[in-house]
């Protein structure tokens, strides 16, 4: 656990080791099943797959990731659609629902377990049923660092959390804890997930509620909780952004005074919830449609 947060090149050293990665997730499978997840073992295990998850996209050799991640199906004359994780393109940010998700390989070994749905789901598993708070944060902060990215990866990672396993439910319930660290990075995962346009209103569906009543009614004290403040006011930014529907959501749950308040209600002009909120109002300002709803 320790030599997995070295840095760069321990992490490279570590995901290439024959084995290491595949024993962890089979220690995690078989503690789920003994209904053990609570044991320390377990905690030291997901917090290794944590830290080699980081930067995971970026630190990936090109070559090694397009023998491991290419796109099988059948792709047009026209071709628009990258075939590894390590290509960028614009056309593909521009539209992220038309980017095609790699098909998985139904027995994965080492690297390639990291991103695979059956960790994905161990993740949310953990998640749900570990009372061990570290477990519960180092399971959030995996599923953070694997949807951090702008390539098919993170996408694929993204899309199978809200739709192919349902995780929705399992990290909104961690907004209520009343451990600041998980309250965090869930909220930081709920961000990276909330960036993908085609799963904006599924996420706002499910928990724009949890996060408006999470929101503090000013600017919180503490460093921790002012940086959980501004994620969830950039969460709301990206939910409401596009979609009038989602930003008359957040006014139903009386979010907008809460909002204003944090905006407003600030020591510290460069405080970064305070400019959080107020990119927040500047948005929904833009749904023209609101404004008499906005001045009622």
């Amino acid at each position: 656990r320790n030599m997995s947060s070295a840095g760069p090149e321990g992490r490279k050293k570590m995901r290439e080791c024959e084995g290491l990665i595949d024993s962890l997730v089979y220690y995690i499978q078989g503690a789920i099943a003994d209904h053990e997840p609570n044991d320390k073992a377990t905690e030291n295990c997901v917090c290794i797959l944590h830290n080699l998850s980081y930067q995971l996209e970026i630190e990936l050799p090109e070559s090694y990731a397009q023998s491991i991640y290419v796109q099988r199906r059948n792709i047009s004359n026209n071709d628009k659609t990258p075939g590894c994780f390590g290509t960028r393109s614009r056309k593909v940010k521009e539209k992220q629902q038309d980017t095609p998700l790699p098909e998985e390989k139904s027995n994965p070994k080492g690297v390639e377990s990291l991103w695979h749905s059956t960790l994905i789901r161990i993740y949310l598993s953990l998640i749900a049923k570990s009372t061990r708070n570290y477990t519960q944060e180092a399971s959030l902060g995996a599923l953070q660092n694997l949807t951090a990215g702008t390539g098919p990866m993170p996408l694929a990672v993204a899309r199978t959390v809200v739709q192919r396993a349902n995780g929705l439910p399992s990290i909104r319930a961690m907004l209520h804890v009343s451990h600041p660290a998980v309250k965090k990075t869930a909220v930081s995962l709920l961000r990276n997930l909330s960036r993908n346009t085609s799963l904006q209103n599924d996420i706002a569906r499910e928990v724009l509620p949890d996060l408006v009543a999470v929101l503090p009614e000013c600017v919180p004290g503490s460093e921790v909780a002012s940086e959980t403040t501004a994620s969830i006011c950039y969460t709301l930014f990206n939910l409401t952004q596009g979609s009038s529907h989602n930003a008359r959501l957040l006014l139903s749950t009386h979010g907008l005074p809460k909002v204003i308040a944090i905006s407003i209600n600030d020591s510290n002009m460069f405080s970064k919830a305070s400019r959080a909120a107020s990119v927040l109002l500047y948005s929904l300002w833009l749904h023209t449609d609101l404004h008499s709803a906005y001045k009622k």
